[in-house]
C-alpha cells in the first residue's frame, strides 16, 4: 500500500465516531462456526447431547481436558461456544448451542468397511463416556470417492448391495446433492453400537462443499430428533386437555342455572381448573415453540442440499414430510388446542366474575336500602323525641313562669298566676321549638 493511501486509511478510521460495544462481535458472528473443509476418503463421527446450562458448561471443560491431553497448541477460551483443532490422531470440532452441545471427530481414510472402525474409536473411551448431557443424536459418516459426476458410462449404483454391506439390509433413503456432485445415503436407524450411519459419495465436490454437505446431514439428524421431543408431550397432553374441556363444559352448563349460593363453589372449581391448565401450558410452551423452530431448520437444511432424485429411493425431503411433518403438525394442533382452552377458561371466568360482581352490587344495594330505612326510622324517632322534648321544656318553663307570677302576686302586684301561665304556653313553645331548630341546623353545618 502506498504511504499516502495508508495515511488516508488511518485518517478515515480515526474520523469515525466510537463503535457500538457489540459492533465487532455482531459483524464476526456471520463468520463463526464455518464448516470444515473435508476431502474423501474420510470417516466422521458426530454426537449431540442435550443438557442444562451447567452440563453445557461442563462440556466445554471436557473439551479443554481432551485438547490438553492431546497436547493441542491452543485450548478453548473460557466461555467459548465453538472449538476446532487438529489433535493428531483425529480432528475435533465442538459447538455449544442454546440447549445442546455437539462434537464431530474426523479421521482420514476409510478402509474396506468405513463403519467397522469409526472415527470415534480414535477418541479416549473414558472421555467419551464421561461427556455431560444425554445423547439425542449419534451418527457415523463416511465420505468416499464416487467417481466424476460428468463421466460417461459410470456403472449404476447397486443399492441392494450397499444396504446389505453398510446398513444391515435396511431400506435406504438417498439423494443426489449439490447439483449431482455428491450422493448421500442413510437408513435413519440406530445400529447396535448406538450410532446411525450416513454414507456420502464424492463425485466432484470441493472440500468446502463436502464439509457443508456433511454438516447439513448431521444437523438434519439433530434437529429432527429435537423437533420430535415435543411429540411425547403432545400425546400426553391430549387426554389431559380432553378431561379439562369436559370439566369446563360442566362448569359452563352449571353456570346457566346457578344461584347466588352456587357461585362461590363454581368460582373455586374454575380457579383450580385455570391453574391446572396454566401449569401444563407453562411446562409445554417452550417445547412446542422449539419443535416448530427445529422443524423449520430441518426443512431449510434439506433445501440447502439441493436434492435430485435417485430412482427407487425416497429423498430426504419426501421422508421428512411423510414422517416428521405429521408429528410436528400434531404438536402444533395440541398447542393451539391448549391455547384455545386457556382462552375459553378465561372467558368463562370473566362471565362468572361478572355474575359475582352483579351479586355483590345487589347485596350492597340491599344493605344501603336497609341502612336508608334505618336512617328514616331514626329520623322519625328523632323528630318524635324532639316533639316530646319541646313539650317537656315548655312544661318546665311554663312552670317557672307560674312560680314567677305567684311571687309577683305575693309582692302586691295584681297578677293572676294561672292566667300568666296559660298565656305563656304558646310563646314558650314557639321559642323552644325555634331554639331546637337552630341547634339542629348548627350541628348539621358542623357535620358538613
Amino acid at each position: 500500500m502506498h504511504p499516502s493511501e495508508s495515511g488516508r486509511s488511518h485518517a478515515a478510521e480515526a474520523a469515525l465516531p466510537r463503535d457500538h460495544p457489540q459492533r465487532r462481535a455482531l459483524n464476526d458472528e456471520v463468520h463463526a462456526r464455518p464448516p470444515e473443509s473435508l476431502a474423501a476418503p474420510l470417516r466422521a463421527s458426530y454426537v449431540a447431547l442435550i443438557g442444562d446450562a451447567a452440563e453445557r458448561e461442563a462440556a466445554l471443560d471436557a473439551v479443554r481436558d481432551l485438547a490438553r491431553r492431546a497436547g493441542a497448541a491452543a485450548l478453548p477460551e473460557p466461555g467459548a461456544s465453538h472449538y476446532s483443532a487438529d489433535l493428531g490422531a483425529f480432528r475435533l470440532r465442538w459447538e455449544r448451542h442454546s440447549e445442546f452441545t455437539r462434537c464431530m471427530v474426523v479421521t482420514p481414510g476409510s478402509g474396506a468397511d468405513p463403519f467397522a472402525e469409526p472415527a470415534i474409536a480414535a477418541v479416549p473411551a473414558d472421555w467419551l463416556a464421561a461427556l455431560p448431557g444425554e445423547v439425542v443424536t449419534a451418527v457415523h459418516a463416511a465420505l468416499l470417492p464416487g467417481g466424476d459426476a460428468a463421466a460417461v458410462g459410470a456403472p449404476p449404483l447397486d443399492l441392494d448391495d450397499m444396504a446389505a454391506r453398510h446398513f444391515s439390509g435396511h431400506q435406504l433413503i438417498g439423494t443426489r446433492v449439490v447439483g449431482g456432485r455428491g450422493e448421500a445415503f442413510t437408513d435413519l436407524r440406530i445400529h447396535p453400537d448406538g450410532f446411525g450411519r450416513i454414507l456420502v459419495r464424492d463425485r466432484g465436490m470441493t472440500p468446502s462443499q463436502a464439509g457443508r454437505v456433511l454438516q447439513r446431514l448431521f444437523e438434519i439428524e439433530t434437529y429432527r430428533i429435537l423437533a420430535l421431543l415435543a411429540f411425547p408431550m403432545a400425546k400426553d397432553l391430549a387426554p389431559f386437555l380432553s378431561a379439562r374441556e369436559s370439566a369446563l363444559s360442566e362448569i359452563a352448563t352449571a353456570l346457566i342455572g346457578a344461584g347466588e349460593a352456587d357461585e362461590a363453589a363454581l368460582h373455586e372449581r374454575l380457579t383450580r381448573l385455570a391453574a391446572e391448565i396454566e401449569s401444563r401450558e407453562a411446562m409445554s410452551l417452550f417445547r412446542f415453540g422449539a419443535a416448530a423452530a427445529y422443524y423449520d431448520l430441518v426443512r431449510r437444511r434439506i433445501r440447502e442440499l439441493r436434492e435430485t432424485r435417485i430412482e427407487g429411493l425416497q429423498t430426504f425431503e419426501e421422508f421428512t414430510e411423510r414422517r416428521l411433518a405429521p408429528a410436528v403438525a400434531t404438536c402444533a394442533a395440541v398447542a393451539r388446542r391448549q391455547e384455545a382452552l386457556s382462552g375459553r377458561v378465561a372467558r368463562v371466568t370473566q362471565l362468572l366474575s361478572t355474575r359475582v360482581e352483579i351479586t355483590r352490587e345487589r347485596q350492597a344495594f340491599a344493605v344501603l336500602a336497609s341502612m336508608n330505612r334505618r336512617a328514616q326510622m331514626q329520623l322519625r324517632l328523632q323528630q318524635t323525641v324532639e316533639g316530646l322534648s319541646v313539650a317537656a321544656i315548655t312544661y318546665y318553663v311554663v312552670g317557672l313562669v307560674g312560680y314567677a307570677a305567684k311571687g309577683l302576686e305575693s309582692a302586691g302586684l295584681r297578677l293572676d298566676p294561672d292566667l300568666a301561665m296559660g298565656a305563656s304556653v304558646p310563646v314558650v313553645a314557639v321559642l323552644v321549638a325555634l331554639g331546637m331548630r337552630r341547634a339542629r341546623h348548627a350541628i348539621a353545618r358542623k357535620g358538613e
